[in-house]
């Protein structure tokens, strides 16, 4: 563990290329925590009128109010300008989006047209500058195809004119900002020793006196590390769910139980332990499937992530076969869902279990009636017409045959047994995030299923 101590060399100014969930977070914390002038880049248009004018084209908390007093301090701007960006800051972060191609492989097309304008940038610039890539790349990707794409078009030499390094981010969906001012480790991985030494050098500014670890290592190790990271989540997640299939075959077995009882042992810990209808978002499902085709390119075995992958994919639609169970055939049934978002604290709903659910019930020829305290918007962008959008979880649930829970919203724990069988046609419960206790609705007689709950602790 380093304690982080102020240095003499002060960088004042950064650029940050791509203003998604990772560029914008880390821009606003930058110009209000660390106190750094930004430049945030980005060739939509659209996006950089709507973050000059103060408004986050995401939810995060706070991050509406961070951004406008960045702006109002004048320590944050936006432009696609590369050239102002590149000639005005002495560290580019990347932080583009790194999407799936159709063949689940990663798809580095943004990678490398960022590459390419600084590169051509850097032409003009006479001052060394580092160039740091944030986004989740596939290894070699920073040496193969970043260094040489800016080589080429800049005609500088890299090590002697700039540097170059990979710098992960952990950022949770809905925490990035709490995550940002405390990090559990930065890892540079460093084209060679000056660019490392550069951004541990800004690390240290932005973190002086905090224990944090921090690893210096090779470009491709960082660039794996965020793969192995993800990857390993993603399998906790998985293979308690696959705990909770068996669970819910066996009389009297609860998952919640079992994941508290091995969470208690050292060596697994109880975090990504919770039993639910799999994990969704813009990292693990893209990641989980970049790094089996990677695997498979570099002739390595991925069936572990296969499998990982699988369990996921099937996982959401628990809810709908629990439906069913409970009230028997769905079609021309008001069935409610509550929680669009892949998780609480966001609107995010890439790769949402929602929208497998809501497919399958659509499918089904259910008439669908939705709640969502942040997603409503864009899940209406997708369904339209073809879904009822209720303004809060009452109107959700009222007259509703079925309640599926798909996220864990802190205002759903609200909910009581009594108001479910007050509200609904049918009272029937599908918890599953395990937001309730099962016993609460055995003694009012709502019928009620939970994810990884054994079929005698279930209400049917």
């Amino acid at each position: 563990t380093h304690i982080l101590q102020v240095v003499t060399m002060k960088i004042e100014n950064v650029s940050i290329i791509g203003l998604g969930y990772v560029g914008l977070t880390m821009a606003v914390f930058l110009a209000n925590k660390g106190r750094i002038k930004v430049i945030g880049v980005d060739v939509d248009e659209e996006k950089l009128e709507k973050l000059s004018r103060g408004n986050p084209t995401f939810y995060e908390e706070r991050l509406e109010f961070l951004l406008n007093d960045g702006i109002r301090s004048n320590m944050l701007d936006f432009t696609n300008n590369y050239n102002f960006a590149i000639l005005n800051s002495s560290i580019s972060f990347i932080t583009v989006g790194t999407p799936s191609r159709e063949d689940k492989s990663i798809d580095l097309t943004y990678i490398e047209e960022a590459s390419t304008s600084i590169g051509k940038a850097l032409k003009e610039k006479d001052s060394y500058h580092l160039v740091v890539v944030r986004s989740t790349v596939t290894p070699g990707t920073c040496i193969y195809s970043v260094k040489n794409i800016i080589e080429e078009f800049s005609e500088k030499e890299i090590g002697r004119e700039w540097g170059l390094c990979m710098n992960p981010e952990f950022l949770r969906e809905g925490n990035a900002l709490r995550d940002l001012s405390k990090p559990d480790r930065i890892v540079i991985g460093e084209y060679n020793k000056r660019s490392g030494d550069l951004l541990e050098e800004f690390y240290r500014q932005i973190y002086s006196g905090m224990e944090i670890p921090i690893l210096r290592i090779s470009l491709s190790t960082a660039e794996m590390i965020k793969y192995a990271n993800n990857a390993f989540l993603a399998t906790k997640i998985s293979f308690i769910n696959s705990i909770a299939s068996i669970c819910e075959k066996i009389d009297g077995c609860d998952v919640v139980e079992v994941a508290k009882a091995i969470g208690l042992d050292s060596r697994i810990s109880p975090l990504f332990l919770r039993a639910g209808l799999g994990y969704g978002g813009s990292c693990f499902p893209k990641d989980i499937k970049a790094l089996i085709e990677f695997a498979k390119e570099v002739e390595a075995c991925p069936i572990l992530f296969e499998s990982v992958d699988r369990i996921n994919q099937r996982q959401a639609l628990k809810a709908v076969e629990f439906c069913e169970q409970l009230i028997g055939n769905i079609k021309g049934r008001r069935i409610a869902v509550l929680g669009l978002a892949f998780k609480p604290g966001t609107d995010d709903i890439r790769e949402a279990p929602s929208l497998k659910i809501i497919n399958e019930l659509l499918k089904k020829r259910a008439n669908v009636v939705v709640y969502d305290p942040n997603a409503m918007e864009k899940v209406k962008k997708i369904y339209g017409e073809e879904l009822v959008y209720a303004r809060n979880a009452l109107e959700c649930i009222a007259g509703a045959d079925c309640a599926l829970f798909v996220t864990e919203w802190s205002e759903f724990k609200k909910l009581t047994p009594r108001v479910f069988r007050e509200y609904m046609r049918t009272p029937a419960v599908v918890d599953g995030r395990r937001i309730f206790n099962p016993e609460d609705f055995r003694k009012v007689g709502v019928k009620y299923m939970a994810i990884g709950l054994g079929f005698n602790y279930s209400t049917r």
